[in-house]
């Protein structure tokens, strides 16, 4: 309860303090300050981005904004899985500060996010598409967002203006394919915006999410050709966490993905191993078909943007609230803390700051958002956020002392353990975390020597001083990070 009234008393504070300042500098804010356009796409993985080196698609929309802005190579969540992602990223917090622990968590109103903090300083505000953070979104002039999930054709939407009904309920049927609507709602928003305020807007798709729904004109891509498999596609689990060779693994597996994350039926008395390919051909082409679409109008979005001339002062941001396994280990989904789960993409267009083409290789987290959009907005900062900024590395700088390790942790839901650890550019640490017996299994990996985690060197006699060493700082930062 201390916690909430504290922000509570700091959003009290920044408004008013804020209020005062901008008025007088509101009218040359647009000059001053850029606008931003914050992209979040759902369940998006680097593998799936050509400008990543995708086998799999290509993808010129979205590779506009790494020729023409920084991307980042080793972005990371800390919690990979929907609603708890999202938390993170408007409050720049821990899910144990944010309260947002797992699918369903409310997030309270008390929160400070950076949104109210950008609305604070003078910026209009705006949010169209998916939110799933059951609680009215606050700090927005404008939302029009998606009931939990949303649907793909003929989606309910809540607008703002409307009585709000929390989570799944509420919202007026829009007629339309969503990751078309959410496009054309965006532009439409920009269109009618004759504000002298500089502007941020979060765009945030439904897509590539289940179920792989999509117009017609896709039903051919990938049609007449298989995907190619990946190297670690048929991996034994020797030596992982228990919980991956468990039969009850529906969200994970693919050879044991439930049918209603799959359009198609797979063909009656096929064996175990057969049922795993086609589940992995059928899966993944939905989902790069819908990739295609999502490109497709991120196109169309900045070539609006060039029309109106808005492209000249605007900040376009484009990320993922979690990664995603296209097959690597046999799996699909997110949530484990292995890599295809945790990085995000992450490309930034600053026009007259950051260098065309420029790549980054620094540790980055999610956390990082928040401060790096109160930073360009010149917006008060929230002390309590635990990321950031950015900034620095956008002007091709590197801080002293930027951090060398992400903390991740997971809570138990999908029949996935809870476990937590810690990830430097050299090792991973992984405990999973059986609530049921008492017990830990524990995880260690050699990145650069197995980068694709399939040698467990935890139980490996000579790596005692390595595993004090990790050990300790998993301690450290848990405790940091996670202290209320």
């Amino acid at each position: 309860m201390k916690n909430g009234i504290n922000q509570t008393l700091f959003i009290c504070i920044a408004l008013l303090v804020t209020s005062i300042r901008c008025f007088s500098q509101e009218k040359q804010a647009s000059k001053e300050r850029p606008n931003i356009i914050f992209i979040m796409a759902d369940d998006h993985d680097i593998q799936s981005i050509s400008s990543y080196g995708s086998k799999f698609i290509k993808t010129p929309g979205i590779d506009r904004l790494a020729n023409e802005g920084m991307r980042f190579t080793n972005c990371f969540n800390i919690n990979s899985i929907c609603a708890p992602s999202r938390a993170n990223l408007v409050t720049g917090k821990y899910n144990q500060l944010n309260g947002v622990l797992r699918i369903g968590d409310i997030l309270g109103k008390n929160q400070a996010t950076f949104p109210m903090l950008l609305q604070c300083a003078g910026y209009k505000t705006a949010l169209i598409g998916k939110w799933h953070l059951v609680s009215e979104p606050q700090g927005f002039d404008y939302y029009n967002v998606l009931p939990g999930q949303g649907q793909y054709f003929n989606s309910p939407m809540k607008e703002k203006g409307n009585p709000w009904l929390d989570g799944n309920k509420g919202g007026i049927p829009v007629e339309g394919f969503i990751t078309d609507v959410i496009t054309d709602k965006s532009i439409e928003w920009l269109k009618n915006n004759h504000s002298e305020k500089p502007f941020f807007l979060m765009i945030h798709h439904k897509a590539p999410h289940t179920p792989h729904e999509y117009p017609a004109k896709y039903d051919t891509l990938y049609a007449n050709r298989d995907i190619e498999l990946p190297k670690t596609f048929n991996d034994d689990f020797l030596n992982k966490n228990p919980g991956l060779t468990s039969e009850n693994a529906g969200f994970s597996r693919l050879d044991h993905i439930y049918p209603d994350h799959i359009k198609e039926k797979a063909k009656p008395g096929i064996s175990k191993e057969e049922y795993k390919k086609w589940a992995y051909q059928s899966f993944f082409k939905g989902y790069l078909r819908l990739v295609a679409s999502l490109d497709e109008n991120i196109s169309r979005l900045l070539s609006y943007l060039d029309e109106s001339g808005l492209s000249k002062n605007t900040v376009i941001v484009y990320t993922s609230d979690n990664g995603f396994f296209m097959g690597e280990h046999g799996l699909f989904n997110k949530m484990w803390m292995y890599d295809e789960s945790m990085r995000l993409p992450l490309l930034i267009r600053y026009p007259g700051l950051v260098k065309a083409g420029s790549v980054n290789n620094e540790m980055v987290s999610i956390l990082d958002f928040a401060p790096t959009f109160t930073a360009i907005s010149k917006s008060p900062t929230d002390e309590g956020m635990q990321g950031s900024s950015i900034m620095p590395l956008l002007k091709g700088e590197k801080p002293k002392n930027w951090r060398n390790s992400i903390y991740y942790h997971y809570f138990d839901q999908y029949e996935v353990p809870e476990h937590f650890g810690i990830r430097t550019k050299q090792y991973k640490l992984i405990h999973f975390l059986d609530k049921k017996n008492h017990t830990t299994f524990k995880e260690l990996y050699d990145l650069r020597s197995d980068p694709h985690e399939l040698k467990n060197i935890y139980y490996k006699t000579g790596n005692e001083i390595l595993k004090k060493t990790l050990e300790k700082d998993l301690e450290t930062i848990k405790l940091k990070y996670e202290k209320l």
